[in-house]
Order: structure tokens, then C-alpha cells, then sequence
């Protein structure tokens, strides 16, 4: 284990130990035992604990620091302050807790708004989607951010959309010429697999939970989750034969289905890595793979190393750094003129 990764896994733990402290402090015998007759000073530093220590020891474990987590964090700090200390231990202090569950709100009416303004401008985001000739999968998340503000809450919203325009909308839609990344590959095959073990196992488990008197609800929620599994595979087996790799004149777009995507300008690309020893070997941090899971152990035909670091996006419209790409296709030769050629027009 590494050291960074061991520092990683300490923060963790020290969050773990204020909130577990705190919960024994005020929810168990032992807690009770301990409390005096005076315990303001005792509540003052369990929301310390929750308002600053908490949000710094998170901050540090998932190593991102922003005013708006920060102002997130401390919000929930205070609901869970709200939630672990007893009420008569926290009536000298309800301002501060109330502030916090203030702020939350205020963070809460602030997406909501953010959804309100990515519904409103939908008949623009659809226009400009279709004057777009990028494929759907990248033209409509960068027609959002003409008119919708970046946020988290978009993302994950964008990324349910293509969900549904893929899985009951593109069935018509005839792919786009260009090198695939999964026809020489079992990938569908294995997500046709995937399919019918999902509907088998909705079968089967919806089957138990009912014959065993669990509580329908929770049947319900399988059943919902599964079927919301089927179809975001079918989207993601649509998104991956409707959008193979798509060069323009400034940049190249892979797309791996509705899995991940990345969008790399070829004045970026610092070098093309085709030496098998490289290639075979692990594949160091930092490298996003776009090689078609087979049956069989497959290695990428290059690597992208780039100059400066891209950000890719994964399934719920999460964001991930990378600083090279590696990538393997169904016409390893032709992708490699293509790609060494438009990156000497660049020069």
C-alpha cells in the first residue's frame, strides 16, 4: 500500500471516528454516563466536530476543495448535528443549527432552479443538437452547456436523457460512418448476457421477496431498479453502434457507449505509444481505457499521451481526469494514419 493511499484511508478513518464519537456521546448509556450537568462546552465541540472537522476531514479524504462543497458539507453537518444531539442539548445553539438546514435549502432551490432553466431552454438545446453534426452523445451534453450552467445536478440530468433518447429513441437512427471499437470484440455480447441474467434475477428475486412476506415496497424498488438496468443497457449497447470514433479538424471524439467519452484536440496530443512493452504492461494512473471488454485478454493498439490533462465523462455525467488514452480498434492501421495524420495538419 502506498503512502498516498494510505493517507487517503486515515482521513477516512478519522471521519468515521469524530461521527462515531459523537453518536456513542449522545445516543448510548456510555454517552449518558459521561455527560455532566453542564454540557454546552460538550455540545459546543460535537458541532465543531460536525461544521468544521467533519467537512475538512471529507474534503481531505475525496481530495476536492470548493466553497461549494464546503458550504454543502457544513449544511449537513448541521442537519446531523440536528439529528444525533438531543434537542435540550442543542436549544442554546438552535441558531446555528437552523443557519445550516438555511443553507442547504438555499443550496436545494439553487438546483432545483438549475432544472427549471435546463427544461426551459429544451427547445434550444434540441436545436442546436440537430444543427450540430457531432454525434447526439456529445453534441447534446455540449448544447446544455451552452444555456444550463455546469453543475453535478445537469450532469447526472443530461446523462438520464441520453439514457432515454437511446434505449426508446434511436432504434431508427442509422449509425455514423467510422472505425468501431467493439465489432472485433464480445463486449454485446456480454451485455446481451448481462440483459437476460438482470431479467432472470428480477424473476426470480421478485418471486422470493413475495413468497417470504418482505414488504412489497421493497419489491417494488428491485423491480423498478432492474428494469431501470435493462434499459441502460440497451442504451449504452445503442450508444455504442450509433457512435463510432468521429474526427473533425480540430479534435477526435471516443465514445465507449454510455459509459465514458472524452473529447481530445489533436494540438493536446504529445505522442502516440504503439511499442508493444508499454502497451501490454499495467497502465499507469491517470489513463483512461477505451478497450472493448472481451472473453479474452485484449491490449490497446496506442496510447494517447497528451500535453495537458482532459476531462472525460463517465456514466451519471461524473467527471475524470486523464493525462493519457489508451485505445484499441476494430481497424487498428487505419485509425493510426487517421490520427497521425490530422495531428500533422496541426503542426
Amino acid at each position: 500500500m502506498t503512502f498516498g493511499k494510505t493517507r487517503v484511508n486515515l482521513w477516512l478513518a478519522l471521519l468515521l471516528l469524530v461521527l462515531v464519537s459523537n453518536w456513542v456521546l449522545y445516543k448510548t448509556n456510555l454517552g449518558s454516563m459521561i455527560l455532566t450537568e453542564e454540557t454546552n462546552p460538550v455540545v459546543i465541540g460535537s458541532l465543531l466536530d460536525f461544521i468544521v472537522i467533519a467537512p475538512i476531514l471529507f474534503m481531505l479524504y475525496k481530495k476536492k476543495f470548493s466553497w461549494k462543497m464546503a458550504i454543502g458539507l457544513i449544511a449537513t453537518g448541521c442537519i446531523a448535528a440536528k439529528l444525533i444531539i438531543p434537542a435540550s442539548f442543542l436549544q442554546p445553539f438552535d441558531a446555528i443549527t437552523w443557519t445550516g438546514i438555511g443553507l442547504e435549502a438555499a443550496i436545494v432551490l439553487f438546483e432545483l432552479s438549475l432544472v427549471i432553466t435546463f427544461v426551459r431552454y429544451m427547445p434550444k438545446i434540441k436545436e442546436s443538437v440537430r444543427n450540430s453534426d457531432l454525434p447526439r452523445v456529445f453534441s447534446f451534453p455540449k448544447a446544455v452547456d451552452q444555456y444550463v450552467t455546469k453543475n453535478p445536478i445537469i450532469y447526472a440530468i443530461c446523462s438520464e436523457v441520453l439514457v432515454f433518447y437511446y434505449s426508446f429513441l434511436s432504434w431508427k437512427k442509422k449509425p455514423y460512418e467510422g472505425i468501431t471499437i467493439y465489432k472485433n470484440s464480445s463486449l454485446i455480447a456480454f451485455q446481451i448476457m448481462l440483459i437476460h441474467a438482470v431479467i432472470l434475477e428480477t424473476i426470480g428475486v421478485h418471486w422470493m421477496l413475495h413468497y417470504i412476506g418482505i414488504n412489497p415496497i421493497v419489491a417494488i424498488i428491485m423491480l423498478v431498479l432492474n428494469v431501470y438496468t435493462v434499459f441502460f443497457i440497451l442504451a449504452d449497447i445503442q450508444a455504442l453502434r450509433l457512435n463510432p470514433i468521429y474526427f473533425n479538424r480540430e479534435s477526435i471524439y471516443l465514445s465507449q457507449g454510455l459509459m465514458q467519452r472524452v473529447e481530445i484536440q489533436f494540438d493536446n496530443i504529445e505522442e502516440l505509444i504503439t511499442d508493444k512493452e508499454v502497451i501490454q504492461g499495467k497502465l499507469p494512473k491517470g489513463t483512461l481505457s477505451f478497450v472493448a471488454r472481451d472473453f479474452e485478454t485484449v491490449y490497446p493498439d496506442v496510447i494517447i499521451k497528451l500535453k495537458n490533462p482532459v476531462k472525460a465523462t463517465l456514466i451519471m455525467g461524473l467527471q475524470k481526469e486523464c493525462t493519457q488514452v489508451a485505445v484499441r480498434t476494430d481497424s487498428p492501421n487505419e485509425f493510426l494514419e487517421k490520427l497521425q495524420s490530422e495531428i500533422e495538419k496541426k503542426k
